[in-house]
């Protein structure tokens, strides 16, 4: 072999035409089933209409269901139950969390039992959360979703704030993406389920 003119390097052979089809359709396939998992995730596990699935919230000191440190839906069966996801930074939940104690505030009057009012914490400090809740004048039921177990359940996608209204029965009846903007918009929901 002459060092002034070196043999050109034989040409590289790629895989055998079926092995990359092959090695496409799998990544294709894994496409596919990404895409699949995404489209699923944006939907709620649980629909209006649907039955609610059982959870326990361990509620923060001071904000007790009939001097119960922890609830469980099934404990609240044959009321309207009002699940509010929120956190401390949320600039949305500030605006609704007046409407919403008010709300709670004038069922715990004029409907006594009938109504329930769940504030879960979610992703957030206790000493933030407790601050939050003291600012607003919060008195109904509250506590951390701890590991966000029970927004999984829901499979809230959107953000905070969320509400969840259920029925005497157990069933989702109405699903608020973002704040309330009156105690008036609260009332047309809840009012109805009363009557049945």
């Amino acid at each position: 072999m002459n060092e002034n003119n070196p043999t050109p390097p034989a040409p590289r052979r790629g895989a055998p035409l079926w092995v990359q089809i092959l090695v496409f359709a799998a990544l294709l396939g894994l496409l596919v089933l990404v895409g699949l998992g995404l489209a699923r995730a944006q939907q709620p596990i649980i629909a209006v209409g649907a039955a609610v699935p059982d959870f326990t919230l361990t509620l923060f000191d001071g904000y007790a269901y009939n001097g119960a440190g922890e609830v469980s839906l099934t404990d609240l069966r044959g009321q309207v139950v009002v699940i509010n996801f929120w956190a401390s930074w949320c600039k949305p939940c500030e605006e609704e969390a007046a409407d919403l104690e008010a709300a709670w505030r004038h069922y715990a009057a004029q409907a006594p039992g009938r109504v329930i009012f769940l504030g879960i914490d979610y992703v957030d400090t206790e000493p933030q959360a407790r601050s939050y809740l003291a600012k607003f004048e919060i008195s109904f039921p509250n506590g951390p979703d701890m590991g966000t177990r029970i927004s999984q359940a829901f499979n809230r996608t959107m953000g905070v704030p969320e509400t969840y209204i259920i029925d005497q029965n157990g069933i989702l009846v109405h699903v608020q993406i973002g704040p309330f903007l009156s105690v008036a918009e609260i009332q047309r929901i809840i009012d109805p389920l009363l009557g049945r």
